[in-house]
């Protein structure tokens, strides 16, 4: 894709970015981590990119914005000028934005017009470097993009990758706008020859107040799910189901979601990591603790939710936002472990917090271990009240399947 013309205007923008390589990369491994400052406009971009020679190239940025003592327009406004000039630098060139959510600190008083063209989300869980927006964005090469009542699809190489985003409704219970989010995702996949059961590769549920909330979205899905054919002896889909507020006060529940068509069933499997995690049904939920999407040229590792449990679905460490951190980041290695994969394949991470006093323990853990890798700390409380953290993640790793189509 030709960088657009208008984008020339942030020229002396770019002659003041400074461009972090990070340190843990080896010369062949694919994935690298760039740290972009953009003093101009006071935020600085952290960027995982996978670039195999002559295949699509895959970006995760995390945008982060300094206060600077402002008005949330403000500081939106500093970002979508960072946005612009993030995807006019060199390291950008041919990438597009397929995906943007953006993590608020009030979003019932925080408006911002979602992007045409682009999957776009906006959710109140405050980031917790004292700004009051921050980003997280999705950019590839060679996809073709377009817009469906709502859902937005990029297809290329005969995949086309999904997305529904920001989905509420303002009637009834939590149970019932989940009954009636998913009756409405149902309705959209339809539309494109997809199904709940069959395409849909990841789901997120923000639910407001979520200590008192969160059952009956749980129950909802579940019946849902039952009457789809997603039992404990089918599969599920891997998820996210953290506390989080929509725009609408009157919304409990806000839905994303990811599908993806063109694929064969050999393409997809599932990761339990049973030395240290149970199957979810044991507790009433139903979602996947992660899901594997085998391409030809590549593996895309989506880690769902996941905190300081034990394989027999207890919380472990009460109390202690340290070892529960400790033991969520060894979950999260058991799952990635099982899809032949590493925390250095991880493109992005995003960390939920109870506490915000938490916040400066949690950020020395992650800087220590990752500190390359684009990450957001946020205030959102997780679905059990015992649990202090919970982190998801999404890795790519290289592979040769030639029985796949490359992505």
């Amino acid at each position: 894709m030709k960088k657009r013309k208008k984008y020339s205007t942030f020229a002396p923008l770019f002659a003041k970015a400074t461009r972090f390589q990070g340190s843990l990369r080896a010369k062949f491994v694919v994935l690298n981590y760039d740290r972009i400052i953009l003093p101009d406009v006071g935020v600085t971009a952290e960027v995982s990119t996978f670039s195999p020679a002559g295949k699509v190239k895959e970006q995760h940025a995390i945008l982060h914005v300094e206060p600077r003592g402002e008005l949330f327009a403000l500081q939106y406004d500093r970002l979508m000028r960072a946005e612009q000039a993030l995807l006019a630098l060199p390291q950008c060139a041919g990438s597009r934005l397929l995906f943007k959510r953006y993590f608020l600190s009030d979003a019932t008083n925080q408006t911002a017009p979602a992007v045409p063209s682009v999957a776009t989300s906006f959710i109140q869980q405050p980031p917790l470097d004292g700004s009051k927006v921050a980003a997280w964005l999705y950019l590839a090469s060679d996809m073709t993009v377009a817009e469906h009542d709502g859902l937005f699809a990029a297809s290329h190489n005969d995949y086309e990758h999904l997305w529904m985003l920001g989905m509420t409704e303002s009637e009834g219970d939590s149970a019932a706008q989940t009954t009636a989010l998913l009756d409405r995702y149902d309705t959209a996949l339809q539309r494109c020859g997809a199904t709940l059961a069959d395409n849909c590769i990841r789901t997120w549920f923000y639910v407001r107040d979520v200590d008192t909330q969160y059952a009956g979205m749980v129950r909802a899905r579940r019946e849902h799910f039952e009457a789809h054919g997603l039992t404990k002896n089918t599969h599920f889909i891997a998820s996210t189901g953290i506390g989080g507020s929509p725009a609408d006060t009157h919304a409990l529940v806000q839905l994303g979601t990811y599908a993806l068509k063109g694929f064969e069933p050999a393409q997809q499997r599932y990761l339990y990591a049973k030395t240290h995690l149970n199957s979810t049904y044991e507790y009433g939920v139903t979602f996947e603790r992660g899901t594997v999407i085998d391409y030809g040229d590549r593996s895309h590792v989506f880690i769902s939710g996941t905190a300081s449990i034990n394989n027999r679905g207890e919380v472990i460490h009460v109390g202690d936002i340290v070892r529960q951190t400790e033991r969520m980041w060894e979950n999260v290695e058991a799952l990635l472990a099982e899809a032949e994969s590493s925390f250095n394949d991880v493109a992005q991470i995003i960390v939920y917090l109870r506490d915000l006093a938490d916040y400066e323990i949690v950020k020395a853990l992650f800087d220590k271990r990752f500190p390359d890798t684009p990450c957001v700390i946020t205030l959102a409380p997780v679905c059990r009240p015992t649990w202090l953290i919970e982190m998801e993640c999404l890795a790519i790793r290289p592979a040769v399947k030639t029985d796949f189509h490359d992505f």
